[in-house]
This record gives C-alpha cells, structure tokens and sequence, in this order.
C-alpha cells in the first residue's frame, strides 16, 4: 500500500461495515463532508473484487482519505472484511505507524431493541481520552463481547485505541446510528460538522452500499459453489 501524502501525528478513523453498516455510512458522510483527500486504497485478493460509484468518482474496497484543515485520516471501508480481520488489522496498524497516528479511533454498532434515538458508548485505552468522552456524555462500556475487525485492532494495534459504539436495532444501513457517531465526533474532535443532513444524505449511500454487499456476498457464494466443485 503506497500512500501519496504522508502527514504525521494523525488522528485515524475507521470505518467497516458491521452491523447496520454504521461505520461505513458515517465515515463516507464524513469524507464528503470534510472535503477529505484520497491518499491511499487497499484491497484483499481473498475477497471478492468490488469498487462503487459516488458521485461519479470510484470508491475503493478500503480507501484512505485525508483531511488536512484537522488533520484527520479517514479509512472507509466497503468492503466486508469478515475471514481477513487480523489482515485488516495489519493494514490499519501499518498506516498508524507510518503517519505516526497519535490516536485510532474505530467506529463499531451494538445491538439494541430500544427504538428511540440511539445511546452511544465507548472504550478507551487511554484515561485521557476517557475523560473526554465522559465530559461529552458518552458511556463507557463496561460489559460486552467484540467482534471482527474491532477485536482484532483491540488486540493488535499499539495506538492509543478509542472505540465508540453506537445502538443499532437493525441490521440494515441505519443513519440514525450513523448520524450519532457523527454527532459524537464532531464534539470530541471539534469537527464543526452538522451530523441531522446525514439523516437525509444517507438514504441515497445506504441504498448504494447494500446493493454492493448483497453483490459481493453472492459473488463470494459463487466463489466458493466453484470451489467445491
């Protein structure tokens, strides 16, 4: 992976898709939002091969972007990175070294059957940041069990590691969700971002991303119908 900008003491965000998608659909609102840069992609050959279109212009399986007005590093995923975690993981840790992030925040959903507006939560393995959160309202997550790409990054990573979850009731794309984590970031990063046009904006995004999955879940099916052949 060659990135074309190189900034240091970043803060990086990531973004998978998970349950109701709400890490991909929050950092594509953000990347559109903040005017990010595309400094860098990656793909993995074990899955199968898979871009969109947004607004004329590619999106890659996992695309870097870059804000550099806060600084910020955003990695967007669309691809569903499930049996390649530990890889992913690798990916994510070799951007943090290499623009010698000063924090890794990653974005993540847990399962609620609340239907009213969702909570938000986090874990932190920094107090500093735990402060923050708490100061901003946030939860701190005390009992729960991880999965996919944000355990492997719990157990990898050697950033300073911030996960903020947010409740999902569905497991199509929910921007309700999504929109909170915006909400969030924009507070304890101070993004000066309005997260209520996500609410609108996404429906358009969401369509689109779960078109892409439904296509390269059954591309994946496929894959492997050939394979046992």
């Amino acid at each position: 992976m060659e990135l074309s900008q190189k900034p240091k003491n970043v803060t990086v965000i990531t973004g998978f898709p998970g349950f109701g998608l709400v890490g991909t659909v929050a950092t594509g609102f953000l990347i559109d939002h903040l005017k990010c840069e595309r400094i860098g992609n990656h793909w993995f050959e074990e899955l199968p091969a898979t871009v969109a279109l947004h607004d004329g212009k590619v999106v890659d399986p996992v695309g870097i972007y870059y804000s550099k007005k806060y600084n910020l590093v955003i990695v967007h995923s669309i691809a569903n990175v499930a049996g390649v975690e530990w890889r992913a993981a690798e990916v994510i840790q070799n951007v943090c070294k290499e623009l010698n992030a000063k924090e890794l925040i990653a974005i993540e959903s847990v399962g609620s059957q609340r239907m009213e507006m969702q909570r938000a939560f986090f874990y932190t393995t920094n107090d500093k940041n735990a402060k923050a959160l708490t100061k901003i309202g946030v939860e701190a997550m005390k009992e729960g069990i991880i999965v996919g790409i944000t355990s492997s990054l719990l157990l990898k990573t050697k950033v300073p590691l911030t996960c903020l979850f947010s409740e999902t009731h569905t497991s199509l794309p929910d921007s309700k969700s999504a929109a909170k984590m915006v909400e969030v970031l924009d507070k304890y990063l101070g993004l000066d971002v309005d997260y209520r046009p996500l609410l609108k904006q996404a429906e358009e995004f969401e369509g689109k991303i779960k078109e892409i999955l439904s296509k390269q879940s059954k591309a994946q099916e496929d894959t492997e119908t050939k394979k046992n052949l």
